[in-house]
């Protein structure tokens, strides 16, 4: 019964106002990072398309980790590597509902755009990468609008923390 309880007094924690705001925007980034990805895989499969001097739209399929890392063709180092990051997004998670305001959007950020390259990687097992940023013949990592908003959460919280920290 004392179980029951529990679960009912940490449901009112996980169903606040602010709670459902911030998972209304995690989503929202899931659904702009998909809607961005079946655009490019439907229309720009096997071609670069020139945006300008820097910018090009080029797919290509990431079976790795960020930046291609830990690529490789064994499907038990490949679901291996899956389950920890199915992993990592319920500690994501955990950190969410136990955090306060800047860091809840931080959260979110992050938890949006890794629902959307973890969902690709269970979906297509790689994830579609095509923004390809390059500087004459010096071409970045090809990444995605989920790499975006994963950086900028990451970046959000390193920054508060170093606020935090002077304080």
């Amino acid at each position: 019964m004392n179980f029951l309880i529990n679960l009912k007094d940490k449901s009112k924690v996980f169903f606040k106002k602010e709670n459902i705001i911030y998972l209304t925007l995690i989503f929202i980034i899931f659904f702009v990072d998909r809607y961005s990805k079946l655009i490019v895989i439907n229309n720009f499969n096997n071609s670069t398309y020139y945006i300008n001097d820097f910018i090009n739209i080029y797919l290509t399929w990431n079976v790795g980790i960020g930046f291609g890392l830990l690529s490789t063709t064994s499907m038990l180092f490949y679901n291996l590597i899956t389950t920890l990051i199915g992993l990592i997004i319920l500690i994501l998670f955990y950190f969410f509902i136990k955090s306060e305001k800047l860091e809840k959007f931080s959260y979110s950020i992050i938890m949006g755009g890794a629902f959307g390259n973890f969902y690709d990687r269970t979906l297509y097992k790689a994830v579609p990468d095509f923004i390809d940023i390059h500087y004459n013949n010096f071409h970045w990592f090809i990444f995605n609008a989920a790499d975006i908003f994963i950086t900028l959460g990451i970046l959000l919280l390193l920054l508060n923390n170093k606020n935090v920290a002077k304080n």
